[in-house]
């Protein structure tokens, strides 16, 4: 009967959409009703504007209007999922889908399926999975008018776009399809149908330009940009970022203290001044601004910025420079030297027992390896597969990527560090390789989930959980803050406590100055208490040693010398009256068995006295017992037999 129907429509001229729609809908498994029910709604809906195209243009409130007037919204999904149509998202968000997205993953079930697994291996839930997989996809393929492997970075774009501005995208339903894009773009990523990973909707970053607009004076404006593009060729963008912030801080206090002033000819030493007043207590400005004053660091740095300035612009002879040199080095603040905080022993051993029974598998193996390589937060996070070199006569070592003073070094790595690393790799699995946020190249991260590169914000939550599971407690008994950045203190603290020399720490905890390791050094440790034992020590024994018993002269005869207590040694034009308390002298007869001394046949008398003294030394030391006397005299002797062997 349905077929006879779509013969009869087709004899009465009618639009061939609705005839073709009806040879479908003879072919559904539902009764005659419902089938006469579908044509008709279709065939109403094509009544009221016979040009779907067109219909599609218009406003949606006016459209469901139609479809709840003629009930052809199956129609409209039959359209959609077979080409016909191409929906729009604001019509697809006000609209209830019904049975669209079921229609169309009736035909798309590769589709989803491929998008399933990539969720499994994400761990999503079912019910995640199920709504990415099944309307997310559906959505977003109908709108760009496409199936899964011809989906584009760029069609992602255009759906955030639309979303944006789609009227029936309540706060609720944006962040829901945001969500389901940022999931699907990330499964696209993995099979590898997209070039880019998703990323989170932010801010886009102001360009040189649009940053030199928020200087208002004309010259000022002009040489800052022109000066900000120069030296963006060879400094990083963060840094050129904070001397843009300076020299915007610096503008806006010449236009509201100093309006006259619209360019830098204009400066003198008076303005500069001002600004140090000023700079010294002013507040935070920008997305930061609170009613505080900056910090002393970020006082000081905008001073160097300002300097860094005015000094290269006029040693560039930069024809709107200053008329005079501004600033000095006395200008620039300076900052108090703190000791590194590490954590006390007892903390340190707490600390890391409690971290060991974190839940979250990131944050123990981070941690851990945080506290046993000295780390930064960022090298951490910058690791890559790979990372670990071994060799089979110098044990495991971590290399470390480029960090904060853009360096690479290795580390060594102990057991338990070697193992949590290994627990890692056991749970990563595999993942695609994301681009390098400094190059853009591939890179497989370490710490990667999901798709996506982790974050520290797990690291700080770990750490503050591991903190209070192990009771340590800060003031007044509140619980103790920790900072990931202890942790690289506490790595060096312990390693100069032990004996590390500073230029073997210096290499390990990638400084690239002595003065930054030095720090180190000057903590109270027992490293540095035990130095100054020994030191202590040796001072009192000299500072209670006589250099001759009371009422005997001070230097003796040679018959008393030889008979004395004495650790005795030849000396051309004297004694030495070093006493037995005070050890061994390291400086004895210390030219005669150096390389380098030379003698002549002339000396021979002078040798031949001194061997005999050495001799009688020598048997005297062994009666007396004084074994290290013994062996020093013995290395006399053999020297200065040598020497006479030679010139015989």
């Amino acid at each position: 009967m349905s077929a006879l129907a779509a013969v009869t429509l087709r004899r009465q001229g009618a639009p061939g959409l609705l005839v073709t729609y009806a040879d479908a809908v003879a072919g559904l498994p539902i009764g005659p009703d419902g089938k006469r029910q579908r044509r008709n709604a279709a065939a109403r809906l094509l009544a009221i504007c016979p040009a779907p195209e067109q219909w599609m243009t218009r406003p949606t409130p006016a459209r469901l209007a139609d479809i709840h007037r003629t009930g052809a919204w199956t129609f409209l999904a039959w359209c959609f999922t077979e080409g016909h149509l191409r929906p729009d998202l604001d019509l697809l968000l006000a609209k209830l889908p019904g049975s669209l997205y079921q229609a169309w993953a009736a035909l798309h079930r590769g589709d989803i399926a491929r998008v399933a697994d990539v969720a499994g291996r994400f761990g999503w839930s079912a019910n995640w999975t199920r709504d990415v997989a099944g309307g997310g996809l559906a959505l977003i393929c109908l709108t760009a008018g496409k199936s899964l492997d011809e989906l584009t970075d760029g069609d992602f774009a255009v759906f955030a776009r639309d979303l944006a501005a789609a009227p029936s995208a309540g706060p609720h339903t944006w962040t829901h399809n945001s969500s389901r894009a940022f999931s699907l773009h990330q499964a696209c990523y993995e099979l590898r149908i997209c070039q880019q990973p998703p990323r989170q909707a932010r801010p886009g970053k102001a360009s040189l330009e649009q940053r030199a607009q928020e200087i208002t004076q004309p010259g000022i404006r002009k040489a800052a940009l022109r000066y900000l593009t120069t030296v963006a060729c060879t400094l990083r963008p963060g840094t050129v970022d904070a001397r843009a912030d300076s020299l915007i801080t610096f503008a806006e206090y010449l236009a509201a203290r100093h309006p006259e002033v619209r360019g830098l000819t204009q400066l003198s030493r008076e303005h500069i001044e001002g600004f140090l007043a000023y700079n010294h207590g002013r507040p935070w400005r920008g997305r930061v601004a609170r009613d505080q004053p900056v910090s002393r660091a970020l006082s000081k740095r905008t001073v160097i910025d300002l300097r860094c300035f005015l000094d290269d612009i006029t040693l560039w002879g930069w024809g709107d420079r200053p008329p005079a040199r501004m600033l000095f080095p006395a200008d620039i603040p300076r900052l108090d030297r703190p000791l590194p905080r590490a954590l006390a022993p007892d903390a340190g051993r707490d600390l890391m027992a409690a971290v060991g029974r974190l839940d979250d598998p990131f944050a123990r193996i981070g941690l851990t390896l945080l506290r046993g390589t000295g780390l930064r937060l960022g090298e951490l996070l910058d690791l890559e597969l790979g990372c670990i070199w071994d060799s089979a006569s110098h044990g495991s070592w971590l290399k470390v990527p480029l960090g904060k003073l853009g360096t690479e070094r290795t580390v060594p790595l102990d057991a338990a560090t070697l193992a949590a690393l290994d627990e890692w790799m056991a749970l990563r699995g595999p993942q695609r390789a994301l681009p390098h946020p400094r190059h853009g190249r591939p890179a497989d991260f370490l710490f990667t989930e999901r798709g996506r590169r982790l974050s520290a914000y797990r690291l700080r939550h770990g750490l503050d959980d591991a903190a209070a599971a192990a009771g340590l407690r800060g003031r007044d008994s509140q619980p103790l803050h920790v900072t990931p950045h202890q942790l690289r203190h506490t790595y060096a603290t312990t390693l100069v406590n032990v004996g590390m020399s500073l230029q073997a720490l210096m290499a390990l905890l990638g400084h690239v100055t002595t003065e930054m390791t030095l720090r180190y050094a000057t903590l109270a440790a027992p490293a540095v208490r035990t130095a100054y034992e020994e030191a202590m020590g040796k001072a009192r024994t000299r500072l209670t040693l006589a250099i001759a018993p009371a009422g005997q002269p001070i230097i003796p005869d040679r018959i008393k010398w030889l008979s004395s207590e004495m650790l005795k040694t030849r000396v051309a034009h004297g004694y030495c009256s070093r006493r037995l308390a005070a050890e061994a002298c390291p400086y004895a007869n210390i030219c005669e068995q150096c390389d380098n001394f030379v003698t002549a046949p002339e000396f021979i008398p002078q040798l031949q006295a001194q061997l005999t003294d050495a001799t009688t030394l020598r048997d005297d030391a062994v009666e007396r017992g004084w074994h290290t006397e013994v062996a020093r005299h013995s290395r006399v002797i053999t020297s200065i037999q040598k020497h006479l062997d030679r010139l015989a």
